[in-house]
């Protein structure tokens, strides 16, 4: 249940030509920090857009290679280490913030921003159609929520990371998130502090 489809743009559009450059400047050996700069002339929400969906990709692939060792017994809170704790809000089933298992938040995460970045009111696919006004801060929200997955996954699990010979391609997709939310301020810098 954790590994979904992944979401793709349709070849031609202008997001697609958009996530066709990210992905091409991060397999050149091109520094980060330069690649997750705003193209210029390139719109802003556009730009998010496609990062926000290749990290939720991403991101989510990481988390299935350790899923099976994240459990209910293993992780019965959603944390960071003993100093940081994540509760689930989603303002429909959970109104309050409430403490769950990190497989459960997992869970309860990837489908909520699966239906977001899904949601055409939300994230347009068509030229033309602008960007709700609130688009920056669903935006933000998701990159929060996914940071606390690296949070977890680092703390938690790195140890698997790194039997499978995986810890240079979760580094530099954390660097590539790290620069990225960053360079745009779309988290704010108490909520980074974790790593």
């Amino acid at each position: 249940k954790t590994f979904r489809p992944k979401r793709k743009f349709e070849p031609g559009s202008q997001r697609f030509e958009l996530h066709k450059r990210a992905q091409a400047s991060l397999h050149s050996g091109v520094d980060l920090k330069a690649a997750v700069q705003l193209p210029s002339g390139e719109d802003q929400n556009d730009w998010v857009a496609v990062h926000v969906v290749d990290f939720f990709n991403r991101i989510n692939l990481i988390y299935g290679t350790v899923c099976e060792f994240c459990t209910e017994k293993t992780c019965p809170v959603m944390s960071g280490g003993p100093r940081y704790e994540y509760r689930w809000q989603d303002d429909r089933k959970y109104k309050k913030p409430t403490a769950l298992p990190a497989p459960q938040y997992m869970n309860l995460l990837m489908d909520w921003i699966e239906v977001q970045i899904n949601n055409e009111n939300i994230f347009p696919t068509n030229v033309g159609v602008p960007f709700p006004k609130n688009f920056l801060q669903v935006c933000k929200k998701i990159l929060c929520r996914l940071f606390r997955v690296f949070v977890h996954v680092y703390i938690h699990h790195f140890d698997r990371i790194i039997l499978m010979g995986a810890e240079a391609h979760v580094n530099t997709c954390y660097k590539h998130f790290y620069y990225f939310v960053t360079e745009l301020n779309l988290i704010d810098r108490k909520e980074l502090e974790p790593l």
